[in-house]
């Protein structure tokens, strides 16, 4: 880790130490990283994004809208291939919060988000993404006699 140096005026240094004390930082370099990490992000999405993404996609729906639970999980099923897990909770007597992680190429996980989103009586969709790049990792497992590939966040 290289150690970086900045100025910063009194009135700007005031408030980003309020911020850092409200989402409660112990100091400021993890505060400044992780703002530096968020704008990255957002700049690599403006460029384009990355090809390759891990993320959750989370959303509210009632399940007495007819056939939506089996065509969200008939959905989910057909796209096994970038649904890692599903967490499924009941809010009330009408109303489920499901969360999916994905991992994948990009365009798919955006694609499958705004099918399940668009779904009538899916309600308060979003998604959130992060750019990773696959990394060949020669390190292995008692479960596989090669190398495999990790998802490595870009920033």
């Amino acid at each position: 880790m290289e150690r970086v140096s900045i100025s910063l005026d009194d009135d700007l240094l005031v408030k980003f130490d309020a911020y850092m004390n409200r989402k409660g930082y112990g100091n400021r370099s993890e505060a400044i990283r992780d703002l530096l990490r968020e704008r990255l992000e957002r700049d690599q999405e403006k460029q384009g994004g990355a090809v390759h993404s891990v993320g959750c996609l989370s959303y509210v729906y009632n399940h007495h809208q007819r056939e939506l639970a089996r065509r969200l999980t008939e959905s989910q099923h057909d796209h096994h291939s970038y649904v890692l897990s599903t967490l499924h909770v009941h809010l009330d007597h009408e109303n489920c919060l499901e969360v999916v992680v994905l991992n994948g190429e990009t365009a798919n996980l955006r694609s499958f988000a705004e099918t399940t989103i668009a779904e009538t009586g899916v309600r308060h969709g979003k998604l959130h993404l992060i750019g990773t790049e696959m990394v060949q990792s020669q390190h292995k497992h008692g479960h596989s006699k090669t190398g495999h590939s990790h998802a490595k966040p870009l920033t």
